[in-house]
Protein backbone atom coordinates (compact mmCIF):
# COMPACT_ATOMS: atom_id res chain seq x y z
CA UNK A 1 0.00 0.00 0.00
CA UNK A 2 1.24 3.53 -0.70
CA UNK A 3 2.52 5.32 2.32
CA UNK A 4 1.01 8.60 3.47
CA UNK A 5 3.02 11.56 2.24
CA UNK A 6 4.66 13.49 5.05
CA UNK A 7 4.83 17.23 4.62
CA UNK A 8 8.32 18.63 4.12
CA UNK A 9 9.73 20.01 7.31
CA UNK A 10 9.83 23.77 7.70
CA UNK A 11 13.62 23.50 7.83
CA UNK A 12 13.61 21.82 4.41
CA UNK A 13 11.26 24.46 3.05
CA UNK A 14 13.38 27.32 4.34
CA UNK A 15 16.40 25.82 2.61
CA UNK A 16 14.36 25.46 -0.56
CA UNK A 17 14.03 29.22 -0.82
CA UNK A 18 17.78 29.19 -1.40
CA UNK A 19 18.16 25.69 -2.83
CA UNK A 20 15.37 24.89 -5.24
CA UNK A 21 17.32 21.94 -6.62
CA UNK A 22 16.99 20.16 -3.27
CA UNK A 23 13.28 20.93 -3.13
CA UNK A 24 12.71 19.57 -6.65
CA UNK A 25 14.52 16.33 -5.80
CA UNK A 26 12.62 16.08 -2.51
CA UNK A 27 9.26 16.31 -4.31
CA UNK A 28 10.26 13.40 -6.55
CA UNK A 29 11.21 11.36 -3.48
CA UNK A 30 7.89 12.21 -1.80
CA UNK A 31 5.97 11.05 -4.88
CA UNK A 32 7.81 7.71 -4.90
CA UNK A 33 7.12 7.33 -1.17
CA UNK A 34 3.43 7.96 -1.88
CA UNK A 35 3.30 5.02 -4.27
CA UNK A 36 4.38 6.35 -7.66
CA UNK A 37 6.52 3.97 -9.70
CA UNK A 38 8.24 6.96 -11.35
CA UNK A 39 8.04 10.71 -10.95
CA UNK A 40 9.29 13.91 -12.51
CA UNK A 41 9.25 17.40 -10.97
CA UNK A 42 10.01 20.77 -12.50
CA UNK A 43 10.41 24.18 -10.91
CA UNK A 44 10.31 27.40 -12.89
CA UNK A 45 10.95 30.84 -11.48
CA UNK A 46 11.60 34.15 -13.10
CA UNK A 47 11.10 37.87 -13.14
CA UNK A 48 10.36 40.34 -15.89
CA UNK A 49 10.21 44.04 -16.58
CA UNK A 50 8.31 45.60 -19.46
CA UNK A 51 7.57 49.23 -20.31
CA UNK A 52 5.80 50.70 -23.33
CA UNK A 53 6.12 54.41 -24.05
CA UNK A 54 3.73 56.07 -26.50
CA UNK A 55 4.37 59.59 -27.79
CA UNK A 56 6.95 60.02 -25.06
CA UNK A 57 4.63 59.09 -22.18
CA UNK A 58 4.67 55.83 -20.23
CA UNK A 59 1.58 53.88 -21.30
CA UNK A 60 2.16 50.57 -19.53
CA UNK A 61 4.75 49.39 -17.04
CA UNK A 62 4.95 45.90 -15.62
CA UNK A 63 7.35 44.35 -13.18
CA UNK A 64 6.61 40.88 -11.87
CA UNK A 65 8.04 37.66 -10.54
CA UNK A 66 6.72 34.12 -10.54
CA UNK A 67 7.55 30.69 -9.21
CA UNK A 68 5.81 27.40 -9.88
CA UNK A 69 6.23 23.69 -9.26
CA UNK A 70 4.94 20.92 -11.50
CA UNK A 71 4.80 17.18 -10.81
CA UNK A 72 4.20 14.25 -13.16
CA UNK A 73 3.74 10.82 -11.60
CA UNK A 74 3.43 7.32 -13.04
CA UNK A 75 1.66 4.30 -11.61
CA UNK A 76 2.82 1.68 -14.06
CA UNK A 77 1.15 2.60 -17.35
CA UNK A 78 -1.00 5.30 -15.76
CA UNK A 79 0.13 8.90 -15.38
CA UNK A 80 -1.08 12.28 -14.18
CA UNK A 81 0.33 15.75 -13.60
CA UNK A 82 -0.43 18.63 -11.26
CA UNK A 83 1.11 22.01 -10.53
CA UNK A 84 1.14 24.64 -7.80
CA UNK A 85 2.59 27.99 -6.83
CA UNK A 86 2.19 27.11 -3.15
CA UNK A 87 5.59 26.09 -1.81
CA UNK A 88 4.44 25.67 1.79
CA UNK A 89 4.66 22.18 3.33
CA UNK A 90 0.89 21.80 3.02
CA UNK A 91 0.91 22.98 -0.59
CA UNK A 92 3.55 20.44 -1.57
CA UNK A 93 1.74 17.66 0.25
CA UNK A 94 -1.47 18.48 -1.63
CA UNK A 95 0.44 18.54 -4.91
CA UNK A 96 1.83 15.04 -4.37
CA UNK A 97 -1.41 13.57 -3.01
CA UNK A 98 -3.41 15.08 -5.86
CA UNK A 99 -1.11 13.76 -8.57
CA UNK A 100 -1.07 10.22 -7.19
CA UNK A 101 -4.84 10.18 -6.69
CA UNK A 102 -5.42 11.44 -10.23
CA UNK A 103 -3.09 8.84 -11.74
CA UNK A 104 -5.13 6.06 -10.14
CA UNK A 105 -8.23 7.00 -12.15
CA UNK A 106 -6.59 7.60 -15.54
CA UNK A 107 -6.55 5.08 -18.35
CA UNK A 108 -3.46 2.95 -18.96
CA UNK A 109 -1.21 3.92 -21.86
CA UNK A 110 1.59 1.48 -22.73
CA UNK A 111 3.66 4.23 -24.34
CA UNK A 112 3.76 6.57 -21.36
CA UNK A 113 6.73 6.87 -19.04
CA UNK A 114 10.07 8.57 -18.48
CA UNK A 115 13.00 8.04 -20.83
CA UNK A 116 15.20 5.04 -20.08
CA UNK A 117 17.96 5.83 -17.59
CA UNK A 118 20.67 5.11 -20.18
CA UNK A 119 19.38 7.90 -22.43
CA UNK A 120 20.16 10.75 -20.07
CA UNK A 121 23.94 10.88 -20.37
CA UNK A 122 25.66 14.12 -19.40
CA UNK A 123 24.20 17.55 -20.08
CA UNK A 124 26.14 20.56 -21.21
CA UNK A 125 27.14 23.01 -18.51
CA UNK A 126 25.05 26.14 -18.72
CA UNK A 127 27.80 28.27 -17.26
CA UNK A 128 30.74 26.63 -19.02
CA UNK A 129 29.36 26.15 -22.51
CA UNK A 130 25.98 27.62 -23.31
CA UNK A 131 26.22 31.13 -21.81
CA UNK A 132 22.49 31.60 -21.35
CA UNK A 133 22.56 34.04 -18.44
CA UNK A 134 24.12 37.49 -18.05
CA UNK A 135 23.71 39.80 -15.08
CA UNK A 136 23.83 42.95 -17.17
CA UNK A 137 20.18 42.67 -18.30
CA UNK A 138 19.35 44.32 -14.99
CA UNK A 139 22.23 46.79 -15.07
CA UNK A 140 19.90 49.67 -15.92
CA UNK A 141 17.73 51.36 -13.32
CA UNK A 142 13.98 51.66 -13.84
CA UNK A 143 14.20 55.25 -15.16
CA UNK A 144 17.03 54.25 -17.51
CA UNK A 145 14.95 51.41 -18.97
CA UNK A 146 12.09 53.82 -19.59
CA UNK A 147 14.57 56.19 -21.22
CA UNK A 148 15.69 53.44 -23.63
CA UNK A 149 12.07 52.99 -24.74
CA UNK A 150 11.67 56.76 -25.15
CA UNK A 151 14.90 57.04 -27.14
CA UNK A 152 13.80 54.26 -29.49
CA UNK A 153 10.40 55.85 -30.18
CA UNK A 154 11.88 59.34 -30.45
CA UNK A 155 14.36 58.19 -33.10
CA UNK A 156 11.50 56.76 -35.16
CA UNK A 157 9.39 59.93 -34.83
CA UNK A 158 12.33 62.14 -35.80
CA UNK A 159 13.30 60.11 -38.86
CA UNK A 160 10.85 61.73 -41.29
CA UNK A 161 7.98 64.28 -41.19
CA UNK A 162 5.65 61.60 -42.50
CA UNK A 163 6.08 59.66 -39.25
CA UNK A 164 3.20 61.30 -37.42
CA UNK A 165 2.18 58.84 -34.76
CA UNK A 166 3.35 55.74 -32.93
CA UNK A 167 2.15 52.57 -31.32
CA UNK A 168 5.05 53.02 -28.94
CA UNK A 169 8.59 52.18 -28.03
CA UNK A 170 9.29 49.40 -25.56
CA UNK A 171 12.00 47.96 -23.37
CA UNK A 172 11.85 44.44 -21.91
CA UNK A 173 14.11 42.49 -19.57
CA UNK A 174 13.66 39.06 -18.05
CA UNK A 175 15.54 36.34 -16.22
CA UNK A 176 14.45 32.79 -15.55
CA UNK A 177 15.53 29.57 -13.95
CA UNK A 178 14.45 25.97 -14.56
CA UNK A 179 15.14 22.91 -12.41
CA UNK A 180 14.16 19.40 -13.48
CA UNK A 181 14.49 16.19 -11.46
CA UNK A 182 13.16 12.67 -11.90
CA UNK A 183 13.27 9.25 -10.32
CA UNK A 184 15.72 7.96 -12.97
CA UNK A 185 18.51 9.89 -11.26
CA UNK A 186 18.42 13.07 -13.32
CA UNK A 187 18.76 16.51 -11.70
CA UNK A 188 19.62 19.57 -13.75
CA UNK A 189 19.09 23.31 -13.76
CA UNK A 190 19.93 26.40 -15.77
CA UNK A 191 19.30 30.15 -15.82
CA UNK A 192 18.44 32.42 -18.74
CA UNK A 193 18.35 36.15 -19.42
CA UNK A 194 16.90 38.38 -22.11
CA UNK A 195 16.63 42.07 -22.96
CA UNK A 196 14.97 43.76 -25.92
CA UNK A 197 14.02 47.12 -27.43
CA UNK A 198 11.43 47.81 -30.12
CA UNK A 199 9.49 50.58 -31.86
CA UNK A 200 6.28 50.61 -33.94
CA UNK A 201 5.83 53.96 -35.76
CA UNK A 202 2.97 55.02 -38.04
CA UNK A 203 3.58 56.85 -41.30
CA UNK A 204 1.02 58.98 -43.17
CA UNK A 205 0.98 59.79 -46.88
CA UNK A 206 -0.40 62.91 -48.57
CA UNK A 207 -3.86 61.35 -48.82
CA UNK A 208 -4.00 60.72 -45.09
CA UNK A 209 -3.60 56.96 -45.41
CA UNK A 210 -1.53 55.46 -42.59
CA UNK A 211 0.84 52.51 -42.54
CA UNK A 212 2.40 50.82 -39.53
CA UNK A 213 5.55 48.76 -39.20
CA UNK A 214 8.17 48.09 -36.59
CA UNK A 215 11.57 46.73 -35.69
CA UNK A 216 13.29 45.27 -32.67
CA UNK A 217 16.53 44.03 -31.21
CA UNK A 218 16.86 41.29 -28.61
CA UNK A 219 19.76 39.56 -26.88
CA UNK A 220 20.72 37.58 -23.81
CA UNK A 221 22.89 40.47 -22.61
CA UNK A 222 22.59 44.24 -22.85
CA UNK A 223 25.98 44.58 -24.51
CA UNK A 224 24.70 42.77 -27.61
CA UNK A 225 21.64 44.97 -28.18
CA UNK A 226 21.53 47.42 -31.08
CA UNK A 227 21.21 51.02 -29.93
CA UNK A 228 17.67 52.35 -29.35
CA UNK A 229 18.30 55.01 -31.99
CA UNK A 230 19.25 52.50 -34.69
CA UNK A 231 16.18 50.39 -33.92
CA UNK A 232 13.91 53.43 -34.12
CA UNK A 233 15.38 54.56 -37.44
CA UNK A 234 14.99 51.09 -38.94
CA UNK A 235 11.39 50.90 -37.74
CA UNK A 236 10.71 54.24 -39.41
CA UNK A 237 12.31 53.10 -42.68
CA UNK A 238 10.10 50.04 -42.74
CA UNK A 239 6.95 52.05 -42.06
CA UNK A 240 7.79 54.64 -44.73
CA UNK A 241 8.39 52.07 -47.46
CA UNK A 242 4.82 50.83 -47.00
CA UNK A 243 3.30 54.17 -48.01
CA UNK A 244 1.42 54.13 -51.31
CA UNK A 245 0.70 50.40 -51.02
CA UNK A 246 -1.73 48.95 -53.53
CA UNK A 247 -2.98 45.67 -54.88
CA UNK A 248 -1.49 43.94 -57.90
CA UNK A 249 -3.29 41.65 -60.37
CA UNK A 250 -3.73 37.94 -59.65
CA UNK A 251 -0.88 35.99 -61.24
CA UNK A 252 1.77 33.29 -60.74
CA UNK A 253 5.10 34.88 -59.87
CA UNK A 254 8.29 34.26 -57.90
CA UNK A 255 7.94 35.14 -54.22
CA UNK A 256 10.97 36.37 -52.28
CA UNK A 257 10.59 35.91 -48.52
CA UNK A 258 12.43 38.40 -46.30
CA UNK A 259 14.13 36.79 -43.28
CA UNK A 260 11.56 38.04 -40.76
CA UNK A 261 8.77 36.17 -42.58
CA UNK A 262 10.81 33.32 -44.09
CA UNK A 263 11.27 31.85 -40.62
CA UNK A 264 7.53 31.14 -40.33
CA UNK A 265 7.76 28.82 -43.34
CA UNK A 266 10.64 26.93 -41.72
CA UNK A 267 8.48 26.64 -38.61
CA UNK A 268 5.75 25.04 -40.73
CA UNK A 269 8.21 22.36 -41.87
CA UNK A 270 9.05 21.66 -38.22
CA UNK A 271 5.35 21.27 -37.38
CA UNK A 272 4.85 18.88 -40.28
CA UNK A 273 7.88 16.83 -39.17
CA UNK A 274 6.68 16.66 -35.56
CA UNK A 275 6.28 13.12 -34.33
CA UNK A 276 2.93 14.00 -32.81
CA UNK A 277 1.58 14.95 -36.24
CA UNK A 278 3.18 11.88 -37.82
CA UNK A 279 1.70 9.22 -35.56
CA UNK A 280 -1.72 10.86 -35.78
CA UNK A 281 -1.41 10.77 -39.60
CA UNK A 282 -1.91 14.55 -39.57
CA UNK A 283 1.08 15.52 -41.71
CA UNK A 284 1.85 15.47 -45.39
CA UNK A 285 5.37 14.27 -44.44
CA UNK A 286 4.13 10.96 -43.05
CA UNK A 287 5.96 8.12 -44.77
CA UNK A 288 8.49 10.50 -46.34
CA UNK A 289 11.63 9.67 -44.30
CA UNK A 290 14.64 9.35 -46.57
CA UNK A 291 12.88 10.91 -49.54
CA UNK A 292 13.46 14.18 -51.40
CA UNK A 293 10.97 16.71 -50.03
CA UNK A 294 12.76 19.94 -51.00
CA UNK A 295 15.26 21.43 -53.40
CA UNK A 296 18.82 20.03 -53.08
CA UNK A 297 20.04 23.43 -51.85
CA UNK A 298 17.81 23.30 -48.77
CA UNK A 299 19.10 22.08 -45.37
CA UNK A 300 17.13 22.65 -42.15
CA UNK A 301 18.78 22.18 -38.75
CA UNK A 302 17.50 22.20 -35.19
CA UNK A 303 20.42 22.88 -32.84
CA UNK A 304 19.41 22.94 -29.16
CA UNK A 305 22.92 23.73 -27.93
CA UNK A 306 24.31 26.31 -30.34
CA UNK A 307 26.19 29.51 -29.56
CA UNK A 308 25.54 32.70 -31.52
CA UNK A 309 28.42 34.53 -33.24
CA UNK A 310 28.56 36.93 -30.26
CA UNK A 311 29.41 34.02 -27.95
CA UNK A 312 26.08 33.97 -26.12
CA UNK A 313 23.76 30.97 -26.17
CA UNK A 314 21.09 30.84 -28.84
CA UNK A 315 17.56 31.94 -28.02
CA UNK A 316 16.46 28.29 -28.08
CA UNK A 317 19.55 26.77 -26.44
CA UNK A 318 19.35 24.81 -23.18
CA UNK A 319 21.45 22.12 -21.51
CA UNK A 320 18.62 19.57 -21.67
CA UNK A 321 15.16 19.16 -23.15
CA UNK A 322 11.82 18.99 -21.35
CA UNK A 323 12.48 15.42 -20.20
CA UNK A 324 16.09 15.93 -19.11
CA UNK A 325 17.73 14.44 -22.21
CA UNK A 326 20.92 16.27 -23.24
CA UNK A 327 20.54 18.88 -25.97
CA UNK A 328 22.02 18.17 -29.37
CA UNK A 329 22.10 19.17 -33.02
CA UNK A 330 19.61 17.47 -35.33
CA UNK A 331 19.57 17.75 -39.12
CA UNK A 332 15.92 17.59 -40.19
CA UNK A 333 16.35 18.09 -43.93
CA UNK A 334 19.74 17.67 -45.62
CA UNK A 335 20.18 18.65 -49.26
CA UNK A 336 16.42 18.40 -49.63
CA UNK A 337 16.11 14.89 -48.10
CA UNK A 338 14.01 14.39 -44.94
CA UNK A 339 16.38 12.84 -42.40
CA UNK A 340 14.22 12.50 -39.29
CA UNK A 341 11.03 13.38 -37.51
CA UNK A 342 11.16 15.43 -34.30
CA UNK A 343 10.36 13.26 -31.30
CA UNK A 344 9.92 13.22 -27.57
CA UNK A 345 9.90 9.94 -25.65
CA UNK A 346 6.17 9.31 -26.04
CA UNK A 347 5.98 9.89 -29.80
CA UNK A 348 9.22 7.96 -30.30
CA UNK A 349 7.70 4.91 -28.61
CA UNK A 350 4.54 5.30 -30.68
CA UNK A 351 6.64 5.21 -33.85
CA UNK A 352 9.15 2.59 -32.70
CA UNK A 353 12.01 5.09 -32.75
CA UNK A 354 14.27 7.01 -30.33
CA UNK A 355 13.69 10.51 -29.00
CA UNK A 356 15.45 13.31 -30.86
CA UNK A 357 15.61 15.20 -27.54
CA UNK A 358 12.93 17.67 -28.59
CA UNK A 359 10.60 17.35 -25.59
CA UNK A 360 9.15 20.61 -24.31
CA UNK A 361 7.00 21.13 -21.25
CA UNK A 362 5.55 23.66 -18.91
CA UNK A 363 4.63 23.02 -15.31
CA UNK A 364 1.60 20.82 -15.95
CA UNK A 365 0.59 18.36 -18.61
CA UNK A 366 2.57 15.90 -20.66
CA UNK A 367 5.61 16.96 -22.69
CA UNK A 368 5.06 18.32 -26.14
CA UNK A 369 7.54 18.71 -29.00
CA UNK A 370 9.48 21.94 -29.43
CA UNK A 371 12.42 23.29 -31.35
CA UNK A 372 15.68 24.63 -30.03
CA UNK A 373 17.40 26.90 -32.56
CA UNK A 374 15.65 26.02 -35.79
CA UNK A 375 17.11 27.45 -38.99
CA UNK A 376 17.58 27.14 -42.72
CA UNK A 377 21.27 26.98 -43.58
CA UNK A 378 22.34 30.09 -45.53
CA UNK A 379 23.36 30.14 -49.17
CA UNK A 380 25.88 32.35 -50.95
CA UNK A 381 23.72 35.00 -52.63
CA UNK A 382 23.05 38.45 -51.20
CA UNK A 383 19.39 39.51 -50.95
CA UNK A 384 20.01 42.06 -53.71
CA UNK A 385 21.33 39.32 -56.01
CA UNK A 386 18.21 37.21 -55.35
CA UNK A 387 15.91 40.13 -56.14
CA UNK A 388 17.96 41.16 -59.18
CA UNK A 389 17.09 37.89 -60.92
CA UNK A 390 13.31 38.48 -60.64
CA UNK A 391 11.62 40.16 -63.58
CA UNK A 392 8.24 40.44 -61.84
CA UNK A 393 7.41 39.19 -58.38
CA UNK A 394 6.73 40.04 -54.76
CA UNK A 395 9.22 40.67 -51.96
CA UNK A 396 7.20 39.66 -48.89
CA UNK A 397 7.86 41.58 -45.68
CA UNK A 398 4.71 40.75 -43.72
CA UNK A 399 2.34 37.79 -43.39
CA UNK A 400 -1.11 37.57 -41.81
CA UNK A 401 -3.27 34.70 -40.65
CA UNK A 402 -2.48 31.06 -40.01
CA UNK A 403 -3.05 29.52 -43.39
CA UNK A 404 -0.76 26.47 -43.26
CA UNK A 405 -2.43 23.05 -43.33
CA UNK A 406 0.20 20.50 -42.28
CA UNK A 407 -2.15 17.61 -43.15
CA UNK A 408 -2.36 18.47 -46.84
CA UNK A 409 0.52 20.93 -47.13
CA UNK A 410 -1.78 23.63 -48.48
CA UNK A 411 -0.48 27.13 -47.80
CA UNK A 412 -2.40 30.40 -48.09
CA UNK A 413 -1.64 33.63 -46.22
CA UNK A 414 -2.33 37.30 -46.51
CA UNK A 415 0.80 39.23 -47.43
CA UNK A 416 2.30 42.69 -47.64
CA UNK A 417 5.55 43.65 -49.26
CA UNK A 418 7.23 45.38 -52.18
CA UNK A 419 6.70 44.74 -55.87
CA UNK A 420 9.73 43.64 -57.87
CA UNK A 421 10.01 44.88 -61.45
CA UNK A 422 13.08 44.12 -63.58
CA UNK A 423 15.12 43.24 -60.53
CA UNK A 424 14.22 46.42 -58.64
CA UNK A 425 11.94 47.07 -55.64
CA UNK A 426 9.31 49.52 -56.90
CA UNK A 427 6.12 50.14 -54.87
CA UNK A 428 4.49 48.75 -51.74
CA UNK A 429 1.87 46.00 -52.04
CA UNK A 430 -0.99 45.17 -49.68
CA UNK A 431 -4.27 43.24 -49.57
CA UNK A 432 -2.95 40.25 -51.49
CA UNK A 433 -2.75 36.54 -50.70
CA UNK A 434 0.05 34.16 -51.60
CA UNK A 435 -0.80 30.48 -51.99
CA UNK A 436 0.75 27.15 -52.85
CA UNK A 437 1.45 23.74 -51.37
CA UNK A 438 4.41 23.16 -49.05
CA UNK A 439 5.47 20.06 -50.99
CA UNK A 440 5.74 22.07 -54.22
CA UNK A 441 7.00 25.24 -52.57
CA UNK A 442 9.98 23.51 -50.94
CA UNK A 443 10.90 21.83 -54.22
CA UNK A 444 10.72 25.22 -55.97
CA UNK A 445 13.17 27.06 -53.71
CA UNK A 446 15.51 28.49 -56.34
CA UNK A 447 17.74 30.83 -54.32
CA UNK A 448 18.86 31.09 -50.68
CA UNK A 449 20.50 34.19 -49.22
CA UNK A 450 23.58 34.60 -47.09
CA UNK A 451 21.84 36.85 -44.54
CA UNK A 452 21.01 34.41 -41.73
CA UNK A 453 20.67 36.33 -38.45
CA UNK A 454 19.11 34.95 -35.27
CA UNK A 455 16.54 37.33 -33.79
CA UNK A 456 14.68 34.50 -32.10
CA UNK A 457 14.79 30.73 -31.79
CA UNK A 458 13.63 30.26 -35.42
CA UNK A 459 15.62 31.95 -38.19
CA UNK A 460 16.04 31.92 -41.93
CA UNK A 461 17.91 33.87 -44.58
CA UNK A 462 16.11 35.41 -47.53
CA UNK A 463 14.93 32.83 -50.06
CA UNK A 464 12.95 32.74 -53.31
CA UNK A 465 10.20 30.33 -54.33
CA UNK A 466 9.21 30.31 -57.99
CA UNK A 467 5.70 29.81 -59.30
CA UNK A 468 3.47 30.69 -56.35
CA UNK A 469 -0.03 32.05 -56.87
CA UNK A 470 -0.53 35.68 -55.88
CA UNK A 471 -4.23 36.59 -55.53
CA UNK A 472 -4.88 40.31 -55.75
CA UNK A 473 -6.97 42.69 -57.83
Amino acid sequence: MPQAVPAPSQTTLDQATLDLESLTADVVALAIKAGASDAEAVVREGDEFSVNVRMGEVETLKESGSRGLGLRVFLGARSASTSTSDFTPEGIRQLVDGAVALAKVTEEDPFTGLPDAAEFGSCLSETGNLHLYFDDVYSLSGPERIDWARRCEAAALAADPRITNSDGGSFDAATGRKILANSRGFLGSYRTSYAGVSAAPLAMDADGKMQRDGWWTGARRMADLDSPESVGKEAARRALRRLGARKVPTQRVPIVFAPEVARSLIGSVFEAASGDAIWRHASYLAGKLGTQIAAPSLTIVDDNAMLLPNGAGGFGSSPFDGEGLPSRRTIIVQNGVLQTWLLNTYTARKLGMKSTHNASRGLAGTPGIGCGNLYLEPGTLTPDQIIDEVQAGLYVTGLMGFGTNTVTGDYSRGATGLWIENGQLTHAVEEVTIAGNLAEMLMNVTAIGNDLVFRGSVASPTFRIDGMTLAGA
